[in-house]
C-alpha cells in the first residue's frame, strides 16, 4: 500500500467501506485493468484525491468570481458549489478509470489474438500437455496484452503450484476480451475432457483470422467513405472558398476576408486533418 492510499484509508476508511457495494463492478474492472489494488483502497484514494481538488479549487474559484462579481460571500458560495461538482465528477470519473483502462487493454488482446491463437495451435500440434504448450507460448513477447495474460497463467503454476486448470480459471475471471475468455474458456474444457487441444485452437484460429478479415473490409470501406468526405467537403470547400472570399474581397475592398482566409488555411483545416487522423487511428482493427 503506497503513502497516499494509507492517509486515504485513515481518514476515508468507513466512507470507502459505505460506498463499496454501490460499486460492485469496480473490482472486476481493477482486474481487468492489471491495477494493484483493492475495490476499497481505490475508493477511498478517489475521495481523498477529490478532496484536495476541492480544496484547491475552492480558494481560486474565490478569487476569480471575487474580480468580477466584487461580492466576496456571493462568489465564496458559487466557487463552494461549483467546486462540489466539479469534485464529485472528478470521483466518478476516477471510478471509472479502471474500466477505460480495461476497455483498451481488451482491444489490444483483440487484435492480436488471431496471431497469437493461431501461434498456439501450431506448438499444441507437438501434442505437448497445455501447460508446456502455454509455457513455450509465454517465451515470445510478440503478442503483448496476450503474453501478460498467458505469462500469468504459467507464473500460477510455477510461482503459487496451482493446477493449469485452476490457474486458467483465474485468468478467465480477470480477463478482459470476451473473445479471450471464451478462447481460454473452450481450452479449460478441452483440457479436463481430454479432447484435441490442436484441432480445437486451430479451428479458433481460423474463426480469428475470418473476423479480422472482416473487421478489415469494413475498415477500409469507412476509410474511403472518410476520404470521400474530407476531399469534397474539407478541401475542395477550402479551396472554393478561399476563391469565392478572394474575388469578393478584390470588389468590396474588405481586409477583414484575409484574416478567415488566413484562419480557414493555417488553423481550420489542420485541426480537421489532425481530428480525422485521430479518428481514423482509432478505428483501425491493427491497431496502427
Amino acid at each position: 500500500m503506497g503513502f497516499v492510499e494509507k492517509i486515504s484509508m485513515r481518514l476515508f476508511y468507513d466512507l470507502a467501506l459505505f460506498l463499496e457495494p454501490i460499486f460492485p463492478e469496480l473490482r472486476d474492472d481493477l482486474r481487468m485493468a492489471r491495477m494493484r489494488i483493492s475495490a476499497r483502497e481505490y475508493i477511498a484514494r478517489s475521495i481523498f484525491i477529490a478532496f484536495l481538488v476541492f480544496l484547491a479549487e475552492v480558494p481560486i474559484l474565490s478569487f476569480i468570481f471575487g474580480l468580477s462579481l466584487q461580492t466576496f460571500l456571493f462568489s465564496f458560495i458559487f466557487s463552494f458549489t461549483i467546486s462540489i461538482f466539479l469534485a464529485g465528477c472528478f470521483f466518478f470519473l476516477s471510478l471509472n478509470y479502471p474500466k477505460l483502462i480495461a476497455k483498451e487493454r481488451a482491444k489490444k488482446i483483440e487484435k492480436d489474438l488471431p496471431f497469437a491463437t493461431l501461434f498456439l495451435s501450431t506448438i499444441a500440434g507437438s501434442k505437448l500437455p497445455l501447460y508446456r504448450i502455454l509455457s513455450i507460448f509465454s517465451e515470445f513477447g510478440e503478442y503483448g496484452e496476450v503474453n501478460k495474460e498467458i505469462l500469468d497463467i504459467v507464473r500460477g503454476v510455477e510461482a503459487f503450484g496451482l493446477d493449469i486448470n485452476t490457474s486458467l480459471q483465474r485468468a478467465i475471471e480477470r480477463a478482459p476480451s470476451k473473445p479471450f475468455k471464451d478462447l481460454l474458456w473452450g481450452m479449460l474444457s478441452i483440457n479436463k475432457t481430454g479432447g484435441e487441444m490442436d484441432v480445437f485452437l486451430r479451428e479458433k484460429a481460423r474463426n480469428f483470422i475470418e473476423e479480422y478479415r472482416r473487421k478489415l473490409y469494413e475498415y477500409s470501406r469507412q476509410l474511403m467513405f472518410i476520404i470521400e468526405i474530407y476531399l469534397t467537403s474539407i478541401v475542395l470547400g477550402a479551396i472554393f472558398f478561399t476563391i469565392l472570399t478572394a474575388i469578393m474581397g478584390g470588389m468590396a475592398g474588405g481586409g477583414g476576408l484575409i484574416v478567415i482566409q488566413f484562419l480557414l488555411i493555417v488553423v481550420f483545416i489542420p485541426l480537421i486533418t489532425f481530428g480525422l487522423i485521430f479518428i481514423i487511428r482509432s478505428m483501425n482493427p491493427g491497431g496502427e
